[in-house]
């Protein structure tokens, strides 16, 4: 989901503001501790291209020790806490999979007397509905989906019903995940993200399976490649990515479609397994410092939800509508969170048909697979009949 983004206003930022970022020059002694951390890869400021070191800084002001490790998706990090062998302290999912940890009894309880920043946190990102009281998780970013598309071939998007124009059949690329592609489906449909009804999520599907002869590809992080070659025209994709391309590419534009899109949120949180509960609720304070949050998403890309942190980005970013959209684009957004056992099941299993083809096309393919398996079979039983002919 995440890539990182640097600003050119980045190397300014440093100079004018790494001395406050910096001013304390002497070291806190080591404490003997360790936090293993495991967030989205290149999901925060590293030192590269002059961004500030935030995993470095923080060992600096704390003497506590990083242990920085990266995962793909809100998936893989479910199977590596589900399985029992992770020993991570701090978190970053996505919002469906925190209230999908909060409900299995995976997540600790946050002190928040050990983060005192949290008050910087703005309240429409309070008490959100993946955690109604907020005692298990602290914003990091958000962003919301919109479409890419490339000028020289289309000429503008307003709507999710573009990425079924015939005009680009063989040009569309679509998310190569359920739960956002079948979002965009839909919001096309007037349903809710979240809906339980088993009928509308095989429209949905439906939507899905019409689709799938225009699209080019199901891809991910692909789509930088594809749309900066020319290769693919239009695209699905997180805002946060939007500088990379539109910034770059004067023929890439970024659109909201009217009928709504999916506002994410990405938040700290503690396993209930940590061993360093205290030292995991410092770091998650030191990541809501403002001047912390705006030099950490000045580089990544992606949105602060937290006003005193745009004090600290460039103005380019701080007011553009790629990254705050206004709040008439806020008012038709929703948010995932998680689906019951039996709907994911149905959501797997409908995505399943979607890539293969439906139902009917399967089908197909596993008949061909048999018939191949057969004539293998068969050759392998005609050569031994062979040779034990030749024997006798």
């Amino acid at each position: 989901m995440k890539q990182c983004f640097t600003l050119g206003f980045t190397l300014l930022f440093v100079f004018f503001c790494g001395v406050s970022v910096s001013a304390k020059e002497t070291a806190a002694p080591d404490r003997g501790v360790t936090i293993n951390v495991y967030n989205w890869g290149e999901y925060i400021a590293n030192g590269t291209e002059g961004s500030l070191d935030v995993n470095a800084e923080f060992t600096r002001r704390t003497g506590i020790q990083v242990n920085y490790t990266t995962f793909d998706s809100n998936e893989s990090l479910y199977s590596k806490l589900a399985g029992g062998g992770a020993d991570y302290d701090v978190i970053i999912p996505s919002e469906y999979m925190v209230s999908k940890l909060i409900e299995e009894g995976m997540l600790s309880k946050l002190n928040f007397e050990n983060i005192p920043n949290f008050q910087y946190i703005d309240e429409p990102f309070r008490n959100p509905n993946y955690d109604p009281d907020n005692l298990y998780s602290v914003p990091y970013t958000w962003g919301v989906v919109g479409v890419f598309y490339n000028t020289d071939y289309v000429e503008s998007v307003d709507s999710w019903a573009d990425l079924w124009n015939e005009d680009y059949a063989g040009k569309i690329l679509m998310f190569d995940n359920p739960r956002d592609a079948f979002a965009i489906a839909q919001f096309r449909l007037g349903c809710s993200l979240n809906t339980t009804e088993e009928s509308q999520w095989r429209e949905a599907a439906s939507l899905l399976k019409e689709q799938r002869p225009l699209v080019q590809a199901y891809v991910m992080d692909q789509i930088f490649d594809k749309m900066e070659s020319g290769e693919a025209w239009i695209a699905p994709y997180y805002s946060g990515d939007a500088a990379i391309l539109v910034d770059n590419h004067e023929n890439i534009r970024f659109a909201i479609p009217k009928e709504g899109t999916n506002y994410f949120v990405d938040a700290a949180c503690i396993p209930i397994t940590s061993s360093h509960q205290r030292e995991a609720e410092e770091y998650i304070n030191f990541l809501c410092d403002p001047e912390i949050a705006g030099a950490n998403m000045d580089y990544v890309g992606y949105s602060t939800p937290e006003t005193a942190a745009k004090a600290y980005l460039s103005p380019e970013v701080a007011q553009s509508p790629l990254h705050y959209p206004t709040e008439e684009v806020l008012a038709r957004t929703e948010a995932f969170v998680n689906l019951p056992e039996s709907t994911s099941k149905l959501v797997d299993s409908l995505w399943a048909e979607v890539k293969m083809g439906g139902p009917g096309e399967s089908f197909v393919l596993v008949a061909i697979i048999l018939c191949f398996f057969g004539v293998y079979v068969s050759i392998i039983v005609y050569k031994r009949n062979k040779r034990k002919r030749e024997m006798k």
